[in-house]
Order: structure tokens, then sequence, then C-alpha cells
């Protein structure tokens, strides 16, 4: 089925990224919203921004998000110093590939990691790249109904 990952863990921070080096994966990017922040919050968390010190080593970070909103957007951005796209339009691709073009940046070296398996992992298997799907970063908090559709979205998918 197109919208299956190619890979799954529960949060980011279960990734096995060794194994994504090993298989030629040289780009990561991430969704913003719920795969890396806590939705609505504009703050990445301290290990997050832990997360990405130790993955820059190996790899070229981006964030390639739908949020339209310019001003939360640039918030989460001033704390980071790699590259975010928004608004992407996921699950199409026009934006990100000019993005990725412009920035010599091969969609076959990269791997999508989002939360939505019907705009993050369809928008990675339209590019070309690897996908991982991950549960919300914060799916301990999410209300039950927030639960249920995440899991009806995955079925259907």
């Amino acid at each position: 089925m197109i919208v299956k990952a190619d890979y799954e863990a529960k949060t980011v921070y279960e990734i096995d990224y060794d194994i994504l080096k090993k298989s030629g994966i040289n780009v990561i990017a991430f969704d913003l919203d719920s795969t890396v922040m806590k939705s609505k919050s504009a703050t990445f968390s301290e290990k997050t921004l832990e997360l990405f010190e130790c993955l820059k080593k190996d790899f070229k970070l981006l964030i390639i998000s739908n949020n339209s909103d310019l001003e939360y957007v640039s918030k989460a951005a001033k704390q980071i110093d790699f590259p975010v796209l928004a608004p992407a339009k996921k699950p199409a691709t026009k934006v990100s590939k000019a993005f990725l073009k412009e920035n010599g940046i091969n969609e076959k070296e990269m791997v999508m990691v989002g939360d939505r398996p019907l705009t993050d992992i369809l928008f990675g298997k339209l590019l070309g790249c690897k996908t991982i799907l991950v549960d919300s970063i914060n799916w301990y908090e999410e209300k039950p109904i927030v639960r249920i559709a995440r899991k009806l979205e995955r079925i259907v998918s």
C-alpha cells in the first residue's frame, strides 16, 4: 500500500539512526507538530534539541511542515540552526521538490519522519524517499478521541 511506512517507531527518540546511516541516508526530514514538537506549543523540548545536536554529527536535518501560521513556524525555526520549510502542502511534493533541488538534497538519500500516514508518509512515498511513521511525541497527553482518530487513520491507510 502506498501509505505504508518503510519503518515505524514509537517516537523520534526510538528510531535506530545508526541503521539509517548504514543504509545510505544522510538527510532526515521531520514533520513539525506532534512529531518533534508538542502540537501548538511552538517550543522544542530540551530532549528534542539534544537529539537534533546528536543527529547533526551524521545527518543534514530539515523540517517540512504543513503549518501555515508563519509566526508560529518562525518561533520554532529560531530555536534550531537548520531549515524549516512551511507551509509545505503535504502530501503534494511541488514545494518540497523545489526546496530540495535548491539545497542540493537527493531525496533517495533522505528519510521523511512523521506522525500522519495520509500526509507525511504519503508525501515521502510520492517524493521517492524512505519513510518512518512515529506516534505523536506527546501521545501520553493526547485526549482519547485524538488517539482513536490516529488509530483509525492508520487502519484505513
